[in-house]
């Protein structure tokens, strides 16, 4: 109430000013009331006409851009001017902060791997972030209020956005490219709805994945159980001569060597995916690597193949050599499985000029046809699954060969053409390849020398 004295002050100013003016009216015409009055109207008049410019002052600022300071005036009108100045003021800091909150969540919506998508009561597009663009096929500007229905035409997410009812998620498919999506909507406001859209292709694929794994494990387990039961059963009820009971104890020993085989391939993966990256400071020699893996190929073969598997790489690879150990003979093994008799099988080594290294294993087989070369990594997936089993393959090799890589930082690249053989490469970062130390280098060549004159 600060302004309430100026503006006694200035009324009782007004009203003596007002008296003078009337006496000195009086004086000069001599009409007492009508100059009393007179003066009173003028008083009252400069008080007003005051008042009008302040206050056209004031107004003036209201109607510009307020970007200026409100009139500095004393008494009531500067105090009004003040107080709107800062409401003003305080509404505009409240904007934009209210500004600043909505674009950083926003921002954090835009940064969802989900795609969120606004839209009003008639199923216009207020907003949606860059994920439900992909989704749908959209463009995150040009498409603002249309209307969704004209731009996402499949009949299934049509009559689920009609019929209401959004209690259960719809899974439809992308419509940039394959995959399947999972849509939820909710209903907010007034008649506004956010579609909020999942990609679960990825798990979709796992959980077919999971699928199969069970399937090809209990598949694989139930064949070879089976032949064991049936052996069992022939051995309680059939009277057998000494030499078919040799026979059979010899197919029950190789079922049974067979699901061992299985299991311990099983029990491989299952420790590559859940146990961590090995550390790079440990080495292994990889000639001591291979020429143990050379003694069992030798044996494996029984001379019925040219196997070249001993390169002197005097390299060291850093890594777990169990885990090496397994992946290399995989791919040896499978070469002299699959190549015919008086074939070749050549094992290869190559550092290249950035410190990597590169393993190769050549076979001259017969060879798989491209459209199979992608999905040889899979669990069990077999080219020929007849022919694995005949050679004692569990459909689990080049699988663990792929874990053991990647644990490794490096890749496995398959390289085959039906009739010519194929090329199977294990690719080494430059981190895990060094030479080997010449003492190393010594005690690999005796160990070579004694393999050697062993066999």
């Amino acid at each position: 109430m600060t302004w309430l004295l100026p503006r006694l002050l200035q009324a009782l100013g007004a009203a003596l000013l007002g008296f003078l003016i009337g006496a000195e009216l009086r004086v000069a015409t001599g009409f007492e009331g009508l100059s009393l009055g007179a003066g009173v109207v003028a008083g009252v008049g400069l008080l007003l006409l005051l008042d009008a410019v302040r206050g056209h002052r004031l107004l003036s600022w209201l109607r510009g851009n307020q970007q200026d300071s409100a009139p500095r005036d004393s008494g009531l009108w500067g105090e009004l001017g003040y107080r709107v100045e800062r409401a003003m003021r305080d509404r505009d800091r409240a904007v934009a902060r209210g500004r600043l909150e909505l674009e950083q969540f926003l921002s954090a919506i835009e940064a969802s791997p989900n795609g969120v998508l606004m839209l009003d009561a008639q199923e216009h597009i207020l907003w949606c972030n860059r994920a439900a663009a992909d989704h749908f096929a959209l463009d995150p500007k040009r498409d603002l209020q249309q209307r969704i229905t004209n731009l996402v035409r499949a009949p299934a997410f049509v009559a689920y956005l009609q019929a209401g009812r959004f209690a259960e998620p719809l899974v439809l498919g992308n419509g940039r490219g394959p995959g399947t999506l999972s849509i939820i909507v909710r209903e907010y406001g007034e008649g506004q709805r956010l579609v909020l859209s999942l990609d679960i292709t990825e798990r979709l694929r796992s959980e077919a994945m999971r699928r199969d794994f069970v399937a090809n494990v209990s598949h694989e387990i139930r064949t070879p159980l089976t032949v064991l039961s049936g052996f069992i059963e022939t051995l309680h009820t059939l009277p057998l001569t000494a030499v078919e009971r040799d026979r059979v104890l010899v197919l029950m020993s190789q079922q049974t060597q067979r699901m061992q085989t299985l299991v311990a391939d099983l029990l491989t993966l299952a420790q590559l995916e859940g146990s961590p990256r090995p550390a790079p400071d440990r080495w292994v020699a990889l000639d001591s690597l291979l020429l143990r893996i050379a003694a069992d190929a030798e044996a494996l073969s029984a001379g019925r193949h040219t196997l070249r598997l001993k390169p002197l790489t005097g390299v060291e690879l850093a890594g777990i050599e169990s885990e090496l150990l397994s992946a290399v003979a995989n791919l040896v093994t499978n070469a002299v499985r699959y190549t015919p008799d008086g074939r070749e099988v050549e094992v290869a080594w190559r550092l290249l000029e950035d410190g990597s290294g590169e393993l190769t294993v050549i076979d001259t087989g017969p060879g798989i046809a491209r459209e199979h070369l992608p999905r040889l990594t899979e669990r069990f997936y077999r080219v020929d699954g007849s022919r694995s089993r005949e050679t004692g393959g569990t459909g689990l090799g080049l699988s663990i060969v792929k874990h053991v890589m990647q644990r490794h930082g490096g890749e496995l690249m398959i390289q085959s053409e039906v009739g010519k053989g194929s090329r199977f490469r294990l690719l080494f970062p430059a981190a895990r390849v060094r030479q080997a130390s010449d003492s190393a280098l010594g005690d690999e060549a005796a160990f070579s020398n004694a393999a050697l004159s062993d066999h």
